[in-house]
């Protein structure tokens, strides 16, 4: 039951980042104009890469912000019906957290790199 879980965990988390990978993609594309610009008015790829990763990051810290609480109440519940008492300890919910934030910047950076490095007029050309 246990391996079962890791598998379907597994493919949650790969399914989520296909997720993020397809939001990045269609929000690079809309934003492609904006980048340019600031690219020809001499924005480095710093900040760029900032501008674009903090909408996702602001996004996964409301995730975790709604998904912690929900998941200490229902593992606090599930493991009072258990005869020996186990404390919660913040360390899981601090892992997850670094762990989501790693994963969405990753997903979202190799996006974001590729539409920084693409050549600024070819975007500007069609105006």
């Amino acid at each position: 039951m246990g391996t079962l879980s890791n598998w379907f965990g597994g493919f949650a988390i790969f399914i989520s980042c296909l997720g993020l990978l397809g939001l990045a993609l269609y929000m690079a594309e809309q934003r492609k104009k904006e980048i340019s610009i600031r690219k020809v008015l001499g924005a480095n790829t710093y900040s760029i890469l900032t501008s674009l990763n903090m909408d996702f990051i602001k996004l996964v810290i409301i995730a975790n912000l709604i998904a912690f609480p929900l998941a200490y109440l229902v593992i606090n519940k599930w493991l009072s019906s258990f005869d020996f008492r186990v404390t919660i300890s913040a360390f899981p919910f601090i892992l997850a957290a670094v762990l989501s934030l790693l994963i969405a910047l990753l997903t979202v950076s190799i996006q974001s790199i590729r539409v920084t490095r693409a050549n600024a007029m070819d975007a500007l050309r069609s105006e």
